[in-house]
């Protein structure tokens, strides 16, 4: 091992050994449930509903996406802000790279980030080289944050190095651009491999931490959001540094983003309910946030 790993890895054991990484997931599981059991109700307002709406990374990651197709994604966006002007906007439209310069030529709205996948989506399976290469196109056509996929393998074969190397490197590539490490929390297994991913995340320079690209089942859970938020939570108490939080993948009802939005205020509480440090990322779940929000059912996007 080089004295340069070396002197790495010591720092990584160092910033873990700061943290309980023994984590029970049947005590999270229990947590989680009482959570749901006896505050989401609480939360279940139409104020609630429009905060939300205002958290959603409006997102299209298909295969059969074109320059039309986001072109007209992007112009939703801009008639969502004349059609509902008493509404919060969406918080950010997240495409592929090769798309960054349709939607910054095409978004006309104010403070609607513009976020690409990069570093090889969804799979992470790249060398470093060409990973800070996409990103750095995507931030010169236009995307203002990146959501980058940490290096899966590496971490279960227990190479953090690796783990941590990459990260430190794509956020180098991103400079002032936000970034968000996406764990693959389904991958992952164990509330304590969560939190240790968390962490090597948030040490490493991750703006945000995500659960999942959506690609992969399980994707977001209640209980991988919970350690995460804890992770977070922790980190910030013994660095003071705030770190955003991003679910993703299977939102698929109100009661969803309800559960989300509550495991954040009672991990972490009121400092983290703005639109710019929770996310949700999604496609489907801004229609019915908005249906429930007028009344009646509504498919605008």
């Amino acid at each position: 091992m080089t004295e340069q790993k070396s002197v790495q890895k010591s720092h990584i054991e160092e910033a873990l050994s700061k943290y309980n990484l023994e984590v029970s997931d049947k005590e999270v599981a229990e947590k989680v449930k009482q959570i749901i059991a006896e505050k989401v109700h609480e939360n279940d307002t139409p104020e609630v509903k429009k905060f939300l709406m205002g958290s959603v990374e409006l997102t299209t990651l298909k295969t059969t996406d074109s320059d039309e197709s986001v072109l007209a994604f992007t112009e939703r966006v801009n008639q969502f802000d004349e059609q509902y002007p008493a509404l919060p906007h969406v918080a950010t439209i997240c495409v592929y790279p090769r798309f960054a310069k349709v939607v910054s030529e095409t978004l006309e709205v104010d403070g609607v980030e513009i976020a690409c996948v990069s570093g090889s989506f969804p799979s992470s399976q790249a060398l470093i080289e060409v990973k800070t290469v996409e990103t750095a196109l995507a931030i010169k056509d236009g995307a203002t944050e990146i959501d980058m996929v940490m290096s899966v393998g590496a971490f279960l074969s227990g190479d953090y190095e690796t783990v941590c190397d990459e990260i430190q490197q794509m956020k180098e590539a991103c400079g002032d651009r936000k970034m968000k490490v996406i764990l693959e929390t389904g991958c992952l297994k164990t509330a304590s491999n969560i939190k240790t991913a968390s962490l090597l995340a948030m040490y490493s320079g991750a703006d945000y931490i995500k659960t999942s690209t959506g690609k992969l089942e399980p994707a977001a859970t209640p209980e991988a959001a919970y350690v995460m938020c804890q992770a977070i939570k922790e980190y910030y108490d013994e660095t003071g540094v705030q770190i955003g939080f991003k679910p993703a993948g299977g939102l698929n009802s109100v009661m969803d983003a309800l559960i989300y939005y509550t495991i954040v205020k009672e991990v972490l509480g009121e400092q983290w309910l703005t639109n710019q440090w929770f996310r949700m990322g999604t496609s489907r779940l801004a229609n019915m946030l908005l249906s429930e929000v007028t009344g009646e059912e509504t498919k605008f996007f």
